[in-house]
């Protein structure tokens, strides 16, 4: 999908963050998570939300249209977040899906701007076991290992295996475009995924912040997820988030939203239509 149309934010620290502008409506920004960014997590998605929605896709610092900066780190990516959605002028919705579900959370807290959110498996690392912790450490050095021969497809592969269930790493894996599209990205996916695995710096999804929640946001997780630790942390911020709608959707795993992109656009839309003020909907 086409469009001429770029929104542009400065963040905290001077970096510029850009995304695309798609669609008619109602503002919604999507947030995108690891080994992407906007156009590649949302391409398939799009089409069923430009007709009802005005959708940002906003690229993370070090990726697409947006400035590169040494800073890596979750709460920057959250800064950059805010102030995406600050510069639109407007109240607006928020999603998020995996990594970008974490960035969705600790930005609904952090800005008075988001009306209403919605986050599919939101990484939440409070809610990561020992178990899991052990085997996402023994992830990262593997991947690591793999990035440093200079194997960024192995990478890209070695973490789709982790993170989804078979119908979906089948469907990944056979498209070798997409897979060395994604493995572009993984030098800035490293310098995240240590700053984020050792639990540096602050985390978005601290249950303190969690509690700051009060606009209304739809967390979701899927019946048929990779990962156990997935849907416990699903489980966790809506525990903690006062306004929060936790829903299982059955048969789906973590990438949903490429897959599945009609059943998880109609989730999110149907919650954000029936939130906003009836004169944002009929504009």
């Amino acid at each position: 999908m086409e469009t001429d149309r770029i929104q542009r934010a400065t963040s905290d620290d001077g970096t510029t963050i850009a995304g695309r502008v798609y669609g008619e409506g109602p503002p919604l920004v999507l947030v995108h998570g690891a080994m992407a960014d906007g156009p590649i997590e949302w391409s398939e998605l799009l089409p069923h939300l430009v007709d009802r929605f005005t959708c940002y896709l906003p690229d993370m610092r070090n990726r697409g249209l947006s400035d590169p900066h040494p800073d890596p780190s979750r709460a920057a990516r959250v800064r950059d977040t805010v102030a995406f959605v600050e510069s639109i002028g407007e109240p607006v919705a928020l999603m998020g899906a995996s990594g970008g579900g974490m960035t969705t959370l600790g930005a609904t807290a952090a800005s008075d701007m988001v009306r209403v959110a919605a986050a599919h498996e939101p990484i939440v690392f409070e809610a990561m076991d020992a178990a899991t912790r052990t085997a996402y450490d023994n992830l990262l050095e593997q991947v690591v290992e793999y990035a440093e021969r200079g194997d960024r497809m192995a990478v890209a592969e070695t973490f789709f295996t982790w993170i989804t269930n078979d119908a979906e790493f089948a469907a990944f894996s056979g498209d070798t475009d997409a897979m060395a599209e994604v493995a572009s990205f993984v030098p800035v996916d490293l310098a995240e995924f240590r700053e984020a695995f050792r639990g540096q710096g602050q985390s978005p999804t601290a249950p303190e912040t969690l509690r700051t929640i009060d606009v209304p946001l739809l967390v979701t997780y899927g019946g048929a997820t990779g990962q156990r630790w997935f849907a416990d942390s699903a489980r966790f911020a809506a525990e903690r988030i006062p306004t929060a709608t936790l829903r299982e959707l059955d048969g789906l795993g973590h990438a949903a939203h490429l897959l599945d992109p009609e059943r998880i656009a109609s989730e999110v839309a149907n919650f954000v239509s029936s939130t906003l003020a009836p004169t944002r909907i009929a504009g």
